[in-house]
């Protein structure tokens, strides 16, 4: 008996701790968001320079040294990359055109519990076009979500990050 008594509140509490969601996979992504194009993977070892040079330009570390990028026949780049919502990993796409400019954004796996509305179309739209150097405050350049605020920040500095990434390492002459 006594052990049904601990056992209910442990079955209650993971029940409902975190709903993770896959909207896309990486084939998928690619496929929406860069219609038509042939993908090259371009993965890359970060240096520890280029790590620094990132953390220098972003204000963000990427959070491991594996840039998993694909080259576009358009010149374009499609980078998959994480950043941590409030508790758990978001996997997310960003594009960037050959001039350093987002393409677009999209959330590929969500796995809080709550603040998934970071990935309506309509939100992350406020990230296509912005460059390296782009500030993307939360509140002042891109409007928060109640609700998801640290899944908005955390999304915005990753795209940033990867604007940052964009630079250092992978555009032309980019000294990768």
């Amino acid at each position: 008996m006594r052990t049904s008594f601990y056992l209910l509140p442990i079955a209650l509490l993971a029940s409902g701790a975190v709903q993770a969601t896959t909207y896309l996979t990486v084939d998928q992504a690619q496929a929406q968001m860069l219609p038509g194009a042939t993908l090259t993977q371009d993965f890359r070892q970060l240096t520890p320079a280029q790590i620094a040079a990132i953390r220098k330009d972003s204000g963000q570390s990427p959070l491991n040294d594996q840039l998993k990028a694909w080259r576009a026949s358009d010149g374009s780049w499609f980078i998959v990359d994480e950043v941590v919502g409030k508790h758990e990993f978001i996997t997310f796409a960003v594009t960037i055109d050959g001039g350093g400019a987002v393409r677009r954004v999209e959330v590929l796996d969500y796995r809080e519990a709550y603040g998934s509305q970071v990935r309506e179309a309509a939100w992350l739209a406020q990230f296509v076009g912005k460059k390296r150097g782009a500030p993307l405050a939360l509140g002042d350049d891109i409007k928060n979500i109640s609700g998801a605020t640290l899944s908005s920040k955390h999304i915005s500095d990753g795209v940033r990050r990867l604007l940052s990434t964009y630079a250092i390492v992978l555009a032309p002459g980019a000294t990768a």
